[in-house]
């Protein structure tokens, strides 16, 4: 998304955990384009303080933020009841509570300069609930729908957008083990298709738009034993 976003001419403030990629990353999109400003910040969203400090050091440093992507997830976990507690908890704290936590550092700024667009991204799977690795994680994709929803009412008498992405199944590092996924994209594909939705700044996208705009709504009204089938 980032090397996309570069070829469109935008500036971008970038943080991760992980310094030595986003060095590497810096380093390329400048090369793809010398004339945008190129931030990176060494930041895990699970230090929910330093979401904070790094936001506003964005901020102050770029002198404004026209839009915040709240990005950071994991899918780690397995069914409730077999051991997996630990696990669980991770991936509801990193999908959820910091995503809380990016939300308010974000929509406080937005606030402050009356301008901005929050986009979060949530997933297909917060449509209905799935069971084994993707039960947790489920719930807090819905999680994070319902909080964009409602943080949407309370901003729509301002100038401030919020977007929630809900990208179908797009091949990353979180599901590069995964073998059998239907409708998988490759990640260019999906990351075309997810800066197209963000780009409309609408309220809620699926995408790619094809297969997932109609099937979405198939899945609402599944019978569970075929819901089963897809998780």
């Amino acid at each position: 998304m980032a090397m996309l976003y570069a070829k469109m001419g935008r500036n971008l403030a970038l943080c991760a955990r992980r310094v030595e990629r986003l060095e590497a990353l810096k380093a390329e999109l400048e090369e793809i384009n010398p004339d945008i400003t190129v931030l990176i910040k060494s930041l895990d969203v699970n230090d929910h303080d330093a979401v904070f400090t790094v936001f506003n050091e964005f901020k102050q440093e770029l002198g404004s933020l026209d839009r915040v992507i709240v990005n950071a997830g994991m899918g780690k976990g397995a069914s409730i009841g077999t051991g997996y507690f630990k696990a669980n908890k991770e991936t509801a704290i990193t999908n959820f509570v910091s995503a809380i936590a990016q939300c308010e550092a974000a929509v406080g700024i937005f606030r402050e300069q009356n301008a901005g667009h929050l986009v979060t991204i949530s997933s297909i799977s917060a449509v209905r609930g799935f069971r084994r690795a993707l039960n947790v994680y489920s719930a807090t994709k819905a999680a994070i729908t319902s909080l964009s929803e409602g943080i949407r009412i309370d901003l729509l008498r301002t100038p401030i957008k919020v977007s929630t992405i809900h990208p179908g199944f797009i091949r990353s590092e979180i599901n590069e083990k995964v073998e059998k996924v239907p409708f998988m994209v490759d990640t260019e594909t999906g990351c075309k298709a997810i800066i197209k939705a963000i780009e409309k700044e609408g309220g809620n996208s699926y995408v790619p738009a094809w297969p997932w705009a109609i099937l979405t709504r198939v899945m609402r009204i599944m019978p569970l034993s075929w819901l089963a089938k897809m998780s």
